[in-house]
Parts: C-alpha cells; sequence; structure tokens
C-alpha cells in the first residue's frame, strides 16, 4: 500500500471543513475528500493536541505538523548530503575520464 503525503495545507483545511459542519461523521468527510478516515482522524487529532498543548498520541501513518524552522533546517541537511554526493560523482567522473585517454 502506498502511503500518500498531504500538504499540511489540505490536512488544516480538512479539518477545518470537518468541524465546520456539526453533526458530520469523520468518514463521510473523508469520503468527500477522498482520504482514509483514519487518516482524518489522526489529523484532528494532531490539531487538538496542538491546540491544548498536550502531546499527540500519533500513528506510523501519521506525521506530526512540522514547524517551518525544523522543516528549513532538515532541508539544508538533505541539500549538503545531495551537494556532497555530486561531489562525489564528478571526482570519480573525472578520475575515470583521466584513465580512458592513455
Amino acid at each position: 500500500m502506498v502511503m500518500k503525503h498531504y500538504p499540511p495545507e489540505f490536512r488544516a483545511e480538512a479539518v477545518a471543513l470537518y468541524r465546520s459542519r456539526p453533526g458530520v461523521t469523520i468518514k463521510s468527510v473523508a469520503d468527500d475528500l477522498g482520504v482514509n478516515h483514519e487518516t482524518l482522524r489522526n489529523w484532528i487529532r494532531l490539531e487538538d493536541a496542538q491546540r491544548t498543548g498536550a502531546p499527540a498520541a500519533t500513528t506510523a501513518s501519521a506525521s506530526a505538523p512540522v514547524s517551518p524552522e525544523d522543516e528549513n533546517a532538515a532541508l539544508r541537511r538533505r541539500i549538503r548530503e545531495l551537494e556532497e554526493e555530486r561531489d562525489i560523482l564528478r571526482k570519480a567522473a573525472k578520475y575515470f575520464a583521466g584513465e580512458t585517454r592513455w
């Protein structure tokens, strides 16, 4: 089964839609949006936990929202890793190109 990744804006709008329609079930909103009802339920729990400041009980399928600073730090780490890999590949290409010029 493929895990889908939804943007934070979509998650927030889905939770807001559920909260704006009193008497509606999580399952019906999830079906309307094309997401799994447990996924929507987890998003609602996470938002509730954020509102109260309590730690959220997350499952493997739910990822906690990330602050912009944490996301930027993770992206900078990933950029450094990719740049290192690129540099290694460039050096290897130069090395092997030099060996073939005999």
